[in-house]
């Protein structure tokens, strides 16, 4: 199960359900933003952790929230 803060990267499997919230991308940049849609998102166990499709680059999330 994953913590709160917890960061996972564009392509990893989700193992913990709850909401993720975007925390750069995996070049190290922060521009450009993803769209409002795309800076947090739901996920579950078992689904995979996207890209911001908006920007078609990889990124890392955070969880935020436990669902």
């Amino acid at each position: 199960m994953s913590n709160i803060g917890d960061r996972f990267k564009t392509g990893t499997t989700c193992t913990t359900s709850g909401f993720y919230v975007f925390d750069g991308y995996t070049d190290n940049t922060n521009t450009p933003s993803p769209t409002q849609d795309e800076r947090v998102i739901p996920l579950n166990s078992g689904q995979t952790f996207p890209p911001i499709r908006s920007q078609n680059k990889a990124a890392w999330w955070k969880l935020q929230r436990i669902a």
